[in-house]
Parts: C-alpha cells; structure tokens; sequence
C-alpha cells in the first residue's frame, strides 16, 4: 500500500521501515508499494534531504544510493539490499527526533538550454556560461580559494584496530561482505587499504576562468536541475551551477543524483573541463555537498581498489570514519631514535597522509604524500630485512661441523681439468670453502647466467664435504635436470685423478626395487659419497650416515617443507642453493637477504655468443624459412610462445593452436613436438627427453622451457610474440641454445611493440651479459619476473618499489643496526616492532632459502 508523504522525518523513516519489512515478507517481489520500492524510498528520501545535514544527510543519501535500482537486481542482490538499508535505516531513526520536520520540496523549472543541433554545436565557440557582470576574467585573477568546510561525519564507537568494519555507518552485512571480497574485515584493514594513486582536484577555479581540457575544481551554488533523456536513451541529469563569475552545467548519467541535490545547495563539483553542445561542461565530476565538507573534491583525493558494488565515495567515506575513529590508536612500532635516524614521520601522521594528503597549498599536500608514502614504504623494506636477516640468524645459531678442508687434493683436482677456471668461479669457490670451514652452518646462494660454471664450482664444494668424511646430496626440481645434473657431474669427476673421485648415485621416482634398495643402503652406511636426485631424496625411507652438504638447483621450485626435510636429513648440514637467474645484486639483497651470495658474473673463455635478431611480423615467413634451414643441415630448433591456449582478452598467439597450425601448413615434412604447462610431469619429460634424443625437429612450446635441460644440437631459439615477455625471460629462453659447439640463433618475433617492449628487445640484441639485462628488467618492469609465482616466499608490499635501491639498502642497514643491538627484538622498545614484522610474514606461504 502507498501511503502518502507528510508529517515528520521521522514517519517518513517508519513508512520506509514499514515497506522495507513487507517486501521482506514477500520474497522480495517489488510488490511491497505499487509504484515500487525505489520510487517509494526515493520520493522520502527527496524530502529528507530537506531536513537533515551532516551525518544525517551522507545516510540519507547512500540509503537513496542502495535502493535506486531495486527493481534490476536479481533476487539474491536484493535482500541483500533490503538487509543493509534496513542497517542504514535504523542508524537514521537512532539520529532523527520525532519532531523534524520533513518539507515537500519546490523544484524550480530548469535554465533553458541552447537547443543547438550537433552541427551547431561543433561550430559554436568553446566557451563558459558566464555570468554576464562578471565579464571575461582572466585565470589568475579568478582564482578561487578551497572551501575547506568541517565535516560533520558520524563518529563510530571504535575501541581498537582490530574492530570490524560492521561498526563504521553504513557497513551492514552486504556491504560488509563487498568489503571482505577486497581484503576488508577489520578498521586496521581498512586504514591500511592504501590508495593506488590520487587525484590532484586542489586546483580551485572560478567558473568565469575556466579552460578546455585542464583538471579543476569549481565550488558554486546549484541553480537548476533538469532531466532528460539522450539519444541513446540515456537518462541525463543536468545540474547548473552559479559561483557568481558564471555558470557551468555539470551532466550526470546517474539518475539519482537529481534527488540528491535541489536549488540553492553549495556544492564542489571536481573533473575535466570537457565541452557539451557549446559549452564548457562537467561529464559526471566528483561532487558532494560543501557544508558536508570534502571528500571527493578540491583536494588530493584518493583512489582505492574496488570490486563490483563499491564505489569511490564509499570507502573514501568509510576511511575518513575509521581514521577519526582510531587517530590516537595508531601506536608508532618505531622507536623514537630510529625515526630521528632515518628521518621518517610519525606513523599516525603518515596513515593520515597516504590516505588524504591534505595542505594549504597544493605543493604542501603533494611533500606530505611523498613523506608518508617514504615512511610507509621504508617500513615495508624494514620488516623484510628484519625477517630475512633473523632467519640467517636463525639458521647460523644452530650448532654447525666444521668441514676441515684438503687443499691440496682440490688443488691436484682443479689442475688435473681440461680447463682454467674463471676469475669469478675461483672467487665463488673460495666463498663456499670459507664458509665450509667455519663452524656455523654455509647458507649460501650460488648465482650464474648461462654457461658460467656453476656446475664445476658445486663439485669442487662437493669434493671438500667428501675428502672430510662427509656425504653431499644435490635435489633438483625433475628427473631431467637430476639425469643432467649426474652426468655433468661425473665428466667433471671423470676427468679428475682416479683416487680423488666421488661414488654417486641418482634417486629419482622412476627408481625402484632392488636398485633403490641399494642407494638406500649406501647412503645409510656411508659407502655412497653423492647422491643426485629429484624429490625422491626427500622421502622417508633414505637417511644419510653424515650429511655435510646439501644442494639445491633451482631453488624457487621448491616449498618450505621440501627444503626442510631435506636439510633434516643430516644435522645442520651446509646448505647451497642454485639459480640460472641473474638478478641484480640490490634485489638479491631482498630476495635472498637470509642468503649469503656468490655470483659467476663472467663466462668461460670461447663460449660463443648467441646472435639475436629482432624481426617484425613481416619478415615471419623469412624466420620460418631460416629455421627450416637449419633442420635441413641436421640442428633443431625451439619456438616459444606466450600462452597456451587462445585467449580472446590478449591477442597473442597460443601454443597449442600454433602447434597444429605449424604441424599443417609450415613444418608438414618435420617433427614438432608440443611442451607446455598444462601437460603431467611425467610427459613433460617424455617430451624433452625425445627433444634431446633427436625424436624431435621443432619443439613449439610455452614459458615452460625456460628451466630445461641442455641440448646441444639445438642452435636455434624463435620466440613468438617477444614483446610479451620480460628481459629475464627472454635470456633465459636464449639460454637454451647454444649449448654445443655449433653457431646458434635466437630470433625475436615482435608484431607490435610499444616504446617500452622496442627497448627491451633491442637490449636483447645488443647485450648477452644476463646480470646486465637484469637489472635493465628491473628498471623496465620493476621486480615483476623476479617476484612472481617463483618467489612466493615473500610477503607482498604495498608500496615499497624494489628499483629503489637507496631505499631498500637504507632499510637493510638500518635492520642490521637493530639486530645488533637486539637480535630477538626482545627489549620493550622493541615490542612493537617485533609484532610488525611477525604479523608481516604470516602472509608468506613458503621459506625464501
């Protein structure tokens, strides 16, 4: 039943409470008033605006938000709805006294506008609507100064961070669950739900100054609405707005907007100057209401991450209730002296700042962004080293054995090799024997591009366990690499004296019955020297008699408790972990800061570069051609590709398509196999191991090869769609050829590369040096290849950037200062702090080592 507005604001509320209870009873049908639930609660709200102001008002106005298309949403979406206007509702009737009154509103006929056709309106100059006394000011002269009115803003009963969002205003249990589905649950969430970027609308202009195209604020008194419908049959509210030096329309497309503003309402509308058939115009500005004070305008207003059903004035509003709610909550975790040190800002001011950046002049809000964003950025970097350096402490309190090295035997081995190691490896290897030597347990990275000897390097540290009486265990992430892996490593012992070489075996899943019995035996009564393998060597039938020396490839392929059980397979065992993957040295510092680093930053002498060309997509048939070649002559070939199945969202071309186009229409005559993720570990492996026996010409495949196994007869890399990858990737790719002794290629196929991708693919050309290409990525694309699925060990960071070098080495120092003084955090000063960085790495899944 519809009854008729009158009497009080508060029996406007009961009437909506009443409509809002029926339509629950009902199902939610939009049958509880007969002109529908959103006209019913849009016709009261109208007039509650009318007698409410301040925190009152805002509700008003979002209750109007939320029902406004009632009558479109399917029925889950509207009880939902109708639970969290109820909430809404009950917050009002709480504010609202019997008595308010609630006025019928007067809505004056619209200003005319200028009915000028699309012709008309191209050939009118741009222009403001101005107000005829206040003739053509200039912009200097007409500069305004910001309304900066004082809010009036519900205050939510908050007694600690750890509150859910559920007390702030408006938050029911619709919103609350929008407000989960980003991360939202508690204020200390939302407080630290830190902006992605703000927008500059502090540029307060009169209406008579205004210019095409710049982004400005306008603070005025609206003088007219009108709706209408568009050409497209879009509704279109039409809002004038008079600061007494002109008027401007401000066009909105959402149809509630007209029944959120009314004639002589102070408002600030912030956006682009755009032009509308004629005239200077706002399309759908950041408004609100100037006696409300601002949120949304003239201002550094902040933009967060949404999901469906939020919106940008919503979480601005709920942050600004959470930060007045919680100001004298926020305890600093930083001792005094530190903050004096480092020269950061309280960590109360900086919450306040990231989020609204607020200054008497817009170069003074913009030095406060930049002040929070370093001390919250610094703050990031702080707690990482923190937890990274006690874990090397950590590891190196553990009572470790002393490895007692035989010099001479290692020196009677190197000399007996076919080759002169490398200034780099002699270096690495003199890090790991200092560290072997020691009585605390080695945590050690070994890191070397390509081809630098990382190989030769682990079996002379493997050696040195041996000749003192130990075991070495060296795990690789699959059978290939663990196969590749020993026979490497028994032509490096081969070619040394007889008396001096190790007895291996290798474990893998593929080895059973009497032969695995066997290693099991030996490792457990000492008469095996070195075991090789895959996880196998983790399983709980192989105990080692003394594990001295635990090595581990590739080791962002394997998780916390693989690497543990490994390590507790001997007591405090040295460990050396192993990457293919140059990174810059102020990134290993993060990523690998509980590790000390050796680097092989030199190649071998006579290694042959891989020539590299960069090819547009008209030279595709020229590349294709090129690689038939060099199968016809006996070599083969890779082609990689970004995806693996066609994706209508990124026009790159897939693996499995390419595959079968290439298998049809270019290679019919050839052998092409197909590697990709999606395929079981086990016939990756039949797939690579085919490649290597020559089963296979052309192996088309996905980012999956870029760790791989060596084949030498491959001479050529084509890489399809290069734009796409990052420099890391592509060099490792490139690293797949070139492995023997013949010439090899890698070709890069670009159809259309932005400014950024040309750089990347003409650093390819220019440079094998991988350290180098490294930190060009960094630079590039930030730490993106180095961080992803293959460093998920780390806590994810807000908003510390790791290209800032000076600032990622300030907060290593600064950790390491700290630990000095209190390796445990354990002092009160402290307290804080040590909550901070246990509370930041819960959030990783997997140890960095």
């Amino acid at each position: 039943m519809l009854v008729q507005p009158h009497g009080t604001a508060r029996d406007a509320l009961t009437q909506i409470e009443k409509v809002l209870r029926l339509e629950e009873r009902q199902g939610f049908r939009d049958a509880s008033a007969t002109v529908g639930v959103a006209r019913f609660v849009g016709d009261r709200t109208a007039r509650l605006l009318d007698a409410s102001d301040g925190a009152t008002r805002r509700l008003v106005q979002e209750l109007d938000a939320l029902l406004d298309g009632y009558t479109n949403l399917p029925l889950h979406e509207r009880s939902s709805s109708i639970a969290e206007a109820r909430t809404i509702l009950a917050s009002l009737m709480q504010q609202t006294p019997d008595d308010s009154p609630a006025p019928a509103v007067s809505r004056p006929s619209a200003l005319p506008r200028a009915n000028l056709t699309d012709t008309q309106a191209a050939a009118q100059p741009v222009r403001s609507v101005g107000n005829p006394a206040s003739g053509n000011r200039s912009a200097s002269s007409a500069k305004a100064t910001p309304v900066r009115a004082a809010a009036k803003r519900p205050t939510a009963r908050l007694s600690s961070l750890s509150d859910s969002v559920r007390l702030l205003p408006g938050v029911g249990e619709a919103r609350a669950k929008l407000l989960e589905q980003i991360g939202i649950r508690t204020i200390r969430d939302l407080v630290r739900l830190y902006p992605r970027r703000h927008i500059d609308y502090s540029n307060v202009q009169k209406i008579g100054s205004l210019l095409f195209g710049h982004i400005s604020t306008i603070q005025g008194t609206v003088q007219s609405i009108e709706t209408s419908r568009t050409r497209t049959g879009k509704q279109l509210v039409d809002v004038v707005v008079d600061d007494g030096t002109g008027r401007i329309h401000a066009a909105f497309f959402n149809p509630w907007i007209e029944r959120q503003l009314r004639p002589g309402v102070p408002v600030s509308l912030s956006g682009r100057i755009e032009q509308m058939r004629g005239n200077l115009c706002l399309s759908n500005p950041e408004w609100e209401v100037l006696d409300q004070g601002t949120l949304n305008t003239g201002r550094m207003i902040p933009v967060y991450p949404l999901t469906k059903g939020l919106h940008q004035k919503t979480l601005r509003a709920l942050v600004r209730y959470a930060l007045d709610g919680t100001a004298r909550m926020i305890e600093d975790y930083l001792p005094d002296e530190l903050r004096r040190q480092e020269g950061v800002i309280g960590l109360a001011e900086a919450t306040e700042w990231i989020h609204f950046p607020d200054g008497d002049t817009p170069a003074e809000a913009q030095r406060r962004l930049e002040a929070a964003r370093g001390r919250l950025a610094f703050d990031e970097f702080l707690v990482l080293q923190l937890g990274l350096l006690q874990r090397k402490l950590d590891w190196r309190s553990q009572p470790g054995t002393r490895i007692e090295i035989d010099s001479a035997s290692l020196q009677r081995f190197t000399l007996s090799l076919p080759f002169a190691m490398t200034g780099a490896q002699e270096r690495a290897l003199r890090e790991l024997l200092g560290d072997m030597g020691s009585p605390r347990p080695m945590t050690r990275l070994l890191q070397g591009d390509v081809g630098s000897g990382k190989t030769i390097v682990a079996a002379l540290a493997a050696l040195a366990a041996i000749r003192a009486g130990f075991q070495v265990a060296l795990m690789a992430p699959t059978e290939l690499l663990a196969e590749q892996h020993s026979r490497g490593l028994r032509r490096v012992f081969d070619a040394g004296p007889d008396d001096l070489r190790p007895r291996l075996a290798m474990l893998t899943g593929s080895v059973g019955g009497t032969e695995r019995q066997m290693i099991y035996e030996g490792a457990a009564d000492g008469t095996l020297d070195f075991i090789i393998g895959t996880q196998a060597l983790i399983q709980g039938g192989l105990e080692f008699r003394r594990l001295g020396l635990a090595i581990i490839d590739e080791q962002h392929r394997f998780g916390v408790e693989q690497r543990a059980t490994l390590r507790g397979k001997g007591e405090s065992p040295d460990l050396l972990v192993m990457t293919a993957t140059p990174i810059p040295r102020t990134l290993a510092l993060t990523l690998h800061g509980d590790l000390d680093v050796s680097t092989l930053d030199e190649l071998p002498p006579g290694r042959q570069p891989i020539e590299t060309y960069w090819a547009s997509e008209a030279k595709r048939e020229g590349a294709y051609g090129f690689v038939r070649e060099q199968v016809m002559v006996g070599r083969q070939a890779f082609i990689v590709f970004p995806l693996v199945e066609e994706s209508e969202a990124i026009d790159a071309r897939a693996a499995v398509a390419e595959h079968e186009r290439l298998s049809a229409e270019v290679f019919p005559d050839l052998r092409l196999g197909l590697l990709h993720g999606r395929m079981k570990p086990s016939e990756k492996d039949a797939v690579m191991l085919s490649f290597r026996d020559h089963e296979i010409d052309i192996l088309v495949s996905t980012s999956v090869v870029e760790v791989g196994i060596d084949v030498a007869n491959a001479t050529v890399m084509l890489i399809d769609g290069a734009e796409r990858f990052g420099l890391s990737q592509l060099h490792q790719f490139r690293g797949r050829v070139g492995r023997g002794s013949e010439k090899s290629y890698c070709i890069l196929l670009s159809s259309d590369p932005g400014i950024e991708s040309k750089q990347r693919l003409q650093a390819m050309v220019d440079s094998q040096d991988g350290f180098k290409l490294a930190q060009i990525d960094l630079d590039l694309r930030g730490p993106g290849d180095f961080l992803g699925k293959r460093q998920s060990g780390l806590p994810e960071m807000e908003l510390a950037s790791f290209a800032d070098v000076r600032d990622l080495e300030r907060a290593r120092m600064a950790a390491e200062r700290v630990l000095a003084e209190d390796p445990r955090l354990e002092s009160a000063k402290h307290a804080l702090l040590k909550g901070r960085v246990d509370a930041f790495w819960q959030t990783a899944v997997a140890d960095v080592s």
